[in-house]
């Protein structure tokens, strides 16, 4: 990841690891592991049964069942969530909102070393699919409520929690865009803490540098289309199906779209230039002050994750055409995958993807189509319990704000005017611990320390 090379010149600090010795994380292992071990696919998984699960135990610990509300449609029964209430005491404060999502990515057993739908510990390892994206944090959340409710505590703002499914398949239905659209007043907060941030180690398990997510790009698939009569092959035309679409993917292939800053990037890359130096370092630097200069551009963006920050980005990612070996093809498609900056438009991407094409092929938005991105603000109110917070269990590690190149379920509650921030907490490996492919895991050490590192955030934030 781009911040951790930015870290290299940071201080770094060396952790004991943290073992399962106090009670209460015994009893947060037994959430962590039932919620890793209930199958969330979209394919054959339940995240109703995940969010009931949950809502028992918020019950044993004492929320009534007014404090629950579990949700779902009829037509998608098994993709279901829950937001579940702490009342807060002081009516004055808008509520805050933890938001996490139950479902994972597919993994097929005969993939896996181990079996993905049980956890295992390993090498200082917890192994499974969805132990690291987002399981993990979400069994924080949880337990953080019946933490609050067992020893009495009375937060002065309402803390809500709201876990959705749907956030990992672009085409299944979404809990929290569902919950924006039609129970807003069910999350309504004035701020929502979600996943996004982190924290990033080296190789040999020491931490290099905090990340707190402030805003995100929003995915958008686009289909091109290439149609032709066809005809025999024997007798080939100039003009074919997989050739015109081949064009237009070679134009999306050479434009780059135009630098852009938000404040929060803009953050970003000055902290980077210092902290690079060199040849970057003075591009980074040219670039601020000048997000024309194509020759800042051409140096800065030889960084594959620094040139997906500076904008939006446009990718071909599926190709399908033809229908006989022996035969012209009559039709060539291709979905093209892109990451639209916030405060960029969808349709005006489109305009430009379709200038691009050219009049022989076809461009159209995909359905579903994602809101807006919108930067929210590096607000103090935000940032300072973040790093007063990781001062105290994080001591000397620095904090950087991010922009996620990457999308979440947040956008959807930005779009409602929710402000998202990505905390950090738990610290990952730099190969990204296999979320999202084979053998997801997270350190053990990790765990149990963004368990105690969020669980103290939120209390900061609840007063």
């Amino acid at each position: 990841m781009m911040w951790v090379r930015i870290a290299a010149a940071a201080l770094v600090v060396a952790s004991p690891a943290t073992a399962q010795t106090r009670p209460d994380q015994q009893a947060f292992f037994g959430l962590y592991k039932q919620l890793v071990e209930t199958d969330t696919t979209l394919s054959k998984g339940s995240c109703t049964q995940a969010a009931a699960q949950i809502g028992a135990r918020l019950k044993a610990a004492g929320f009534a069942d007014a404090d629950l509300t579990y949700f779902s449609v009829p037509e998608h029964p098994r993709e279901g969530g829950l937001v579940a209430q702490l009342p807060g005491t002081d009516a004055r404060l808008k509520p805050m909102l933890l938001l996490g999502h139950l479902d994972v990515v597919e993994a097929k057993r005969e993939d896996w070393q181990r079996d993905p739908f049980t956890l295992v510990e390993e090498g200082g390892y917890y192994y499974a699919r969805g132990s690291a994206d987002m399981k993990a944090m979400v069994a924080i959340w949880a337990d953080t409520l019946i933490r609050f409710r067992q020893t009495g505590y009375k937060p002065k703002r309402t803390i809500k929690m709201a876990l959705t499914c749907g956030e990992e398949t672009t085409f299944a239905w979404n809990g929290a865009e569902w919950l924006a659209k039609n129970k807003p007043d069910l999350v309504a907060a004035e701020f929502v803490l979600n996943e996004g941030g982190g924290g990033r180690l080296d190789e040999r398990g020491n931490k290099q540098v905090l990340a707190v997510q402030v805003g995100e790009k929003a995915a958008q698939n686009y289909t091109f289309t290439a149609t032709n009569p066809g005809g025999h092959s024997s007798q080939p035309l100039p003009v074919n199906a997989i050739y015109q679409l081949a064009d237009a993917l070679k134009a999306v292939q050479a434009h780059s779209f135009p630098v852009t800053f938000t404040d929060t990037t803009r953050a970003f890359f000055t902290a980077s230039a210092r902290a690079t130096g060199g040849e970057t370092g003075a591009a980074i630097t040219r670039l601020l002050a000048d997000p024309r200069d194509a020759g800042a551009d051409a140096i800065v963006s030889r960084d594959k994750a620094f040139h997906s920050t500076l904008r939006t980005t446009c990718v071909a990612t599926v190709l399908n055409a033809g229908h006989a070996e022996n035969a012209l093809p009559q039709r060539a498609t291709a979905n093209v995958n892109c990451r639209i900056f916030p405060g960029e438009s969808v349709d005006g991407t489109l305009a430009k993807l379709k200038e691009l094409a050219g009049p022989a092929v076809t461009v159209t938005a995909n359905q579903p189509v994602r809101p807006t991105a919108i930067p929210p603000k590096l607000d103090p109110r935000i940032i300072g319990p973040i790093t007063t917070v990781a001062a105290k269990h994080f001591p000397g590690i620095p904090i950087l704000p991010l922009m996620s190149t990457g999308a979440t379920d947040g956008i959807f509650l930005q779009a409602i005017g929710i402000p998202v921030y990505g905390v950090p907490g738990m610290f990952g490996d730099r190969d990204g611990n296999g979320a999202h492919g084979l053998n997801e895991r997270v350190r053990v050490r990790s765990v149990y320390e963004g368990r105690d590192y969020l669980y103290d955030l939120v209390k900061a934030y609840a007063g």
